[in-house]
């Protein structure tokens, strides 16, 4: 029951973000409820726990990138109801899918927008800085241009490791 809501959510979710790049509270929040109900009536106080658990593990995952300002509330949300539905084991292993595939995406558009050789040089150069003026790091900060910022819709890559870890499973 709770893997069929889980899919539904997930593809609402994947629309939304890619046509809007939004993921709705009005689509995370009865999730998040619905798997705290569900979980409290198979299985009672044990169910509350296990529910409650997944939603603070999803939630706790992604929240310190939120508040860097590297994702949504809505990609934080969608983690914390898968959290919710399926359990802290469960979304565990969907952040870890998550997070490899959100850097294959974005390695991809990295070298789609900056191209191959320029982003590998950029390595280099910043590498070199690094081991040859560590101690100087601090005055190398560059301010973040917006303009040469690239971002993409964070939901699709929670929605393909959330998947995963539905085909796969756990490690």
């Amino acid at each position: 029951m709770e893997k069929v809501i889980l899919v539904v959510v997930l593809f609402i979710c994947l629309f939304t973000d890619i046509k809007s790049r939004k993921i709705l509270n009005i689509v995370t929040l009865p999730t998040i409820f619905t798997g705290l109900i569900y979980h409290i009536i198979i299985n009672g106080n044990k169910g509350l726990l296990f529910s409650g658990k997944g939603f603070l593990v999803g939630l706790g995952l992604l929240i310190i990138p939120y508040l860097l300002g590297g994702m949504g509330a809505g990609d934080v949300k969608l983690m914390a109801a898968i959290g919710a539905l399926m359990g802290p084991s469960f979304v565990f292993y969907s952040f870890i899918y998550t997070a490899l595939i959100g850097g294959v995406i974005a390695l991809l558009l990295i070298f789609k927008t900056r191209g191959f050789i320029n982003t590998i040089k950029s390595f280099f150069f910043n590498l070199t800085n690094l081991v040859f003026f560590r101690s100087n790091l601090g005055s190398m900060i560059i301010p973040k241009d917006k303009k040469s910022s690239i971002s993409f819709p964070y939901g699709v890559a929670i929605v393909l490791g959330t998947l995963s870890t539905l085909i796969w499973g756990g490690f």
